[in-house]
């Protein structure tokens, strides 16, 4: 809310005092009239603001509906007219009758409203444009990562990042526990959430919804989710696959970490430090800057030493990609000299 439309409402209540002051409306002495204005102010203004919050779709399903119980309520206090009632009794039906359809038929047309299709309407409120939402809903497992943080800091995931209570409520628990390892792993995480506060590119915002009828936390990020219209960001395989089933957009961080590994082909050379023995016969094993596996043929006595090899082919799993390699082992051949 600016300063200046707040600024217009305060007049507005303000207009509305005075002249319930002024006036004095069913005769009420000058203190209760004022009450009264300011009670009438604030609800209009109570009433203008939820107003400005629904959408076009709302707003055009609450007019229709209130409309159509008006008129339903004229109908039915034309009936009632023409009865022995008396007049007292019938007025007050009338009224009682006219509020209440009334209100049944906004409260009903604005809850039906989002069903309406407006193109239909032949672009007449084509000019809506819905807005863009940009949120993200934070897992634990991802907070403790860490990963999500330098993500972050390059600008490839902006908006505003959203942290549930019961996340971090996990986070706590983790945080608190007696397992020396799960508390580094808890503290880690919040260090990382404080991290991400301060960061210009994006908005952490902490959230208070929950729901209750939910026992598991990946259900309750799931419907945090679809009520906000957020993309899941996690590197939790069995909360990937549930979001997906359910319809949620997932961000997940392995897979990105996987999609930025560097592509080789068989053919190429690379070199490698031979860090271990592998499970074959004389293989050995080495690992890229990225954690990426390289199984190596004819290694086995080149533990501990820089080589180069040439690929043989790389194998996708479900872990990772795989790089399995052969080292040609070139020793040089001694000539003998050849006497005159």
């Amino acid at each position: 809310m600016t300063w200046e439309m707040a600024g217009i409402r305060i007049i507005f209540v303000i207009i509305i005092i005075a002249a319930s002051f002024q006036l004095q409306p069913f005769g009420l002495s000058r203190p209760l009239a004022t009450l009264l204005g300011a009670c009438l102010g604030l609800f209009f203004v109570f009433f203008e603001i939820r107003l400005e919050k629904a959408s076009l779709k709302r707003l055009i399903g609450a007019g229709a509906g209130s409309i159509f119980g008006i008129l339903g309520a004229l109908m039915i206090s034309h009936m009632l007219s023409v009865t022995s009632l008396e007049k007292i009794n019938l007025s007050f039906l009338q009224v009682t009758l006219l509020l209440l359809m009334a209100y049944v038929g906004l409260v009903l047309g604005a809850n039906k409203g989002d069903l309406l299709n407006l193109s239909a309407l032949g672009g007449l409120f084509s000019a809506e444009a819905k807005p863009r939402r940009n949120f993200k809903v934070l897992d634990t497992s991802v907070i403790i990562d860490g990963r999500v943080a330098d993500v972050c800091e390059t600008g490839f995931i902006d908006g505003t990042l959203i942290v549930p209570q019961f996340v971090l409520r996990e986070l706590q628990l983790v945080a608190d526990s007696s397992d020396q390892l799960k508390r580094n792993r808890g503290r880690r995480g919040l260090d990382i959430l404080q991290r991400m506060q301060k960061m210009g590119t994006i908005v952490v915002q902490i959230v208070d919804e929950d729901f209750p009828q939910m026992r598991e936390v990946d259900m309750k990020l799931i419907e945090l989710a679809k009520q906000n219209e957020a993309k899941i960001v996690t590197n939790d395989f069995n909360l990937n696959k549930v979001a997906q089933l359910q319809g949620v957009p997932v961000l997940n961080i392995n897979e990105l970490a996987n999609a930025l590994k560097p592509v080789v082909l068989p053919g190429e050379a690379m070199r490698v430090f031979i860090l271990k023995e592998g499970k074959e016969y004389n293989q050995g094993v080495a690992y890229l800057d990225d954690g990426t596996m390289v199984v190596v043929d004819n290694a086995k006595r080149m533990i501990s030493k820089t080589i180069d090899i040439a690929v043989t082919s790389v194998l996708q799993t479900t872990a990772g990609k795989m790089i399995f390699g052969k080292f040609e082992d070139r020793k040089p051949v001694a000539v003998e000299p050849v006497h005159q």
